[in-house]
């Protein structure tokens, strides 16, 4: 396309206006009507993306197009055509001379605007989203880069790119299937950020948050926080704008408050009703308000209420641009690739301390153009991790990595951020050890940058003890661990979900460590500190129940493990949905706890509505399908029906060979399984040859003094006792006993 400069032989590229993650906008002619118009086109996607996440993004496009195609309104951006050439999605726009609310207050040095023009602003923004909620549409990411006032003073509503997205394709309001945010923290209205139902009053909540930055200079929540931010939303009464700015009309204080009620139905009818409101109030018919210092102001740090959740998709998010402040640069993540959000050409270097890294003399500064295609590839790693394409990620940030590096540094803040996508991405494809020393790197370089109670810094430290652990490292992982909750309770406190999630892992090694007594305490705590802050239904607080009743499990508490893991269960099923994987985790584990009780027969009834519900959500074949059934087969032989067992084993075992291969630890205990049942059924012959097997695949792939190869050396003696070749058994046992004890075996 950039060679021919035309599309369709219609539209010919003239100016590249701006760039996002994944597209560009142009100003181009439409040489039919001769007419000055904009371009937006979507960048082909390469082999390295996945097909579904590229499927995702062009859908998301033609939603935008189609959605933004039948607004016809003087305050919504015209849309004129919208197609495909030569791969490439474009969309055809009105060409708009003005500056959106982000860069007017940019503008104007981060000053409030003049109040006329907050207060014309205000009424055109609410026809506008009048006409837009009258054509069922909800726009779900109102803030000021999306609202353009032209020159000649018409205000403008931009971006319906996730406008109805939510319902049109499948996903919720949150894009849960992609992990991707929809809407930024500053503007989100509370039911956005609790995923509830969402309809045209969160728009006004958006607006309300606009207007109050565009009419003081700060946004309602003027936190770095992100998850500050967003419980200040939840939570927190915004303080009257006339505290920042005495000069705004009393009227027009009122209004925006009322906008910013934390359930709709304490917001204005609708956009109409506040439109109304703002007409009203511009003639002088508005009731004064009472002055300011009357009403409360809100506390200084927000609180969090007993009862109430922050979703799981808000961990690990950035509080992201406001409109002040907000430097000309690349995209932020939560933007999509820029495909919702503001279309940029510049770069800000700033660090998350808001500080210049030094630059050395002799390093050029990179280009505005390089450092967004690099930003423009670490997003697209990021979502193929998202996907499950770790190997793929893993290229992907490893080239962005070394050219980060080249052009900025190896201790800048993005090199390191690639460098710590590497880690997780080393993490997740078994390379533990590869990811260990990235990990460590990282976490280094980010102490020498950003401080050692950064909270990036210690967040490559608590990946550090994660993989510690699965190294089998767990009194090192104890350390480290024990170090960043120090760290954490000390500059974020004891409540942050960071801290919590720390001391969640903390518990979840204590038990590896075998202090399961401890283990239990501090999972216990957790999970009532998560239920109190988050709510007892959300996905962390569940998290840590489970981890609770493991312990219990451990400990031979089944029938607190039974409660625990019944009320996980039951728990996921409400907020997550019957078929969602965590639910049928849970209710696996309801089946090991009752099989434990000898309540083998409702155990064998579970397993059976189990394996039904494994095999319509991930088919027949799913390793934990094939889990599920192993579970039924386990309580056909605790309840002495084993002719059943051993066909339920074997069928189990072929399946696993096929799928998952002779020698994975699923498999051989499978092929245990076949032997056990043999065995039961006095075929001890038959027993002892699979019972070899076994054995001998566990001393190749552990080792011979591995606790599941001694197990298997255990199983055969035993078989050889049945088969009455004591003297075999007995020198078996023998060896068995030396290696437990860290001899070398009699020869």
């Amino acid at each position: 396309m950039a060679d021919t400069r035309l599309i369709q032989s219609r539209y010919r590229l003239l100016d590249l206006i701006g760039r996002g993650g994944m597209g560009e906008v142009w100003r181009a002619r439409d040489e039919s009507l001769g007419r000055h118009v904009a371009v937006k086109c979507l960048k082909p996607m390469g082999s390295q993306h996945d097909q579904s996440f590229t499927r995702v993004l062009r859908e998301r496009f033609r939603r935008e197009a189609r959605v933004a195609a039948a607004l016809q309104h003087r305050g919504v951006t015209v849309v004129h055509d919208f197609g495909e050439h030569e791969g490439v999605l474009y969309l055809v726009m009105e060409l708009l001379d003005g500056r959106n609310l982000s860069q007017l207050l940019e503008d104007n040095k981060q000053h409030p605007l003049p109040v006329p023009d907050v207060v014309d602003i205000a009424e055109q923004v609410a026809d506008a989203l009048g006409y837009t909620h009258q054509q069922g549409i909800v726009h779900r990411d109102l803030k000021p880069a999306n609202i353009m006032r032209l020159a000649d003073g018409t205000v403008k509503i931009c971006d319906f790119g996730i406008a109805r997205l939510g319902h049109d394709i499948g996903f919720t309001s949150r894009l849960t299937g992609t992990g991707i945010a929809m809407g930024t923290p500053h503007y989100m209205s509370p039911e956005q950020i609790s995923g509830g139902q969402i309809d045209h009053r969160s728009d006004l909540y958006s607006l309300g948050c606009v207007l109050y930055e565009i009419a003081t200079g700060v946004p309602p929540f003027d936190l770095d926080d992100a998850w500050a931010v967003l419980v200040g939303h939840r939570d927190t009464q915004p303080r009257p704008l006339r505290t920042h700015r005495a000069e705004l009309p009393g009227f027009f204080d009122r209004v925006v408050l009322e906008l910013l009620a934390k359930t709709p139905e304490e917001r204005p009818f609708d956009a109409g009703d506040l439109r109304q409101r703002i007409a009203v109030g511009r003639t002088g018919e508005q009731p004064h308000l009472p002055p300011t210092g009357q009403v409360p102001l809100a506390p200084p740090v927000p609180v969090v209420r007993p009862g109430q959740q922050l979703p799981a998709w808000t961990r690990g998010m950035t509080a992201g641009h406001r409109a002040t402040g907000t430097q000309p640069g690349l995209a932020p993540p939560e933007h999509w690739a820029g495909l919702t959000g503001e279309w940029t050409t510049g770069t800000d270097l700033r660090g998350p301390t808001g500080e210049l890294p030094p630059v050395r003399a002799e390093r050029p500064t990179p280009s505005p153009e390089l450092l967004s295609v690099l930003a423009s590839r670490h997003s697209a790693g990021l979502n193929l991790g998202r996907l499950g394409h770790w190997e793929e990620a893993g290229e992907v940030h490893r080239a962005v990595a070394a050219e980060r590096e080249h052009a900025l540094g190896p201790d800048h803040p993005d090199t390191l951020a690639s460098r710590y996508e590497i880690g997780f991405t080393l993490s997740r494809t078994g390379r533990v050890q590869d990811a260990l020393r990235e990990f460590d790197r990282v976490a280094r370089g980010r102490e020498r940058t950003l401080g050692p109670d950064h909270p990036e810094t210690l967040a490559a430290r608590q990946e550090t003890a994660y993989v510690l652990g699965r190294l089998g490292r767990h009194f090192e992982a104890h350390q480290v661990y024990a170090t960043v909750l120090a760290s954490r309770e000390r500059s974020m406190g004891p409540d942050h979900p960071d801290t919590l999630r720390c001391r969640h892992n903390l518990a979840f090694n204590l038990s590896r460590l075998g202090r399961l007594e401890d283990s239990y305490r501090m999972a216990r705590d957790v999970a009532s500190d998560r239920s109190r802050l988050l709510g007892a239904d959300h996905p962390d607080t569940l998290v840590t129940l489970y981890e609770v009743a493991y312990t219990l499990g451990r400990l031979g508490r089944w029938t607190e493990a039974l409660q625990a893991y019944l009320e996980v269960a039951q728990a996921r099923s409400r907020s997550l949905g019957a078929d969602h994987p965590d639910t049928l985790s849970a209710r696996y584990e309801v089946g090991i706890s009752l099989g434990r009780l000898g309540r083998s027969a409702e155990a064998l009834e579970l397993y059976r509505a189990l394996v039904a519900d494994r095999t319509r959500v991930g088919g027949s074949t799913d390793p934990e399908t094939l889990r599920a059934r192993h579970g039924l087969g386990v309580n056909l032989g605790r309840l002495a029906r084993w002719e059943e067992a051993l066909a339920e084993a074997r069928d189990v075992c072929a399946i696993r060979e096929r799928v998952l291969g002779p020698d994975h630890a699923d498999t051989l205990v499978s092929r245990r399984e076949v032997a056990v049942g043999l065995g039961w059924l006095g075929r001890w012959a038959d027993a002892l040859t699979v019972y070899r097997t076994v054995a001998a695949a566990r001393d190749r792939l552990l080792g011979p003094g591995h606790a599941d190869a001694l197990a298997a050396r255990n199983d055969e003696a035993h078989c050889l006792e049945q088969l009455g070749r004591g003297t075999e058994a007995v020198e078996l046992y023998r060896q068995v006993a030396a290696l437990r004890g860290g001899q070398q075996p009699p020869h």
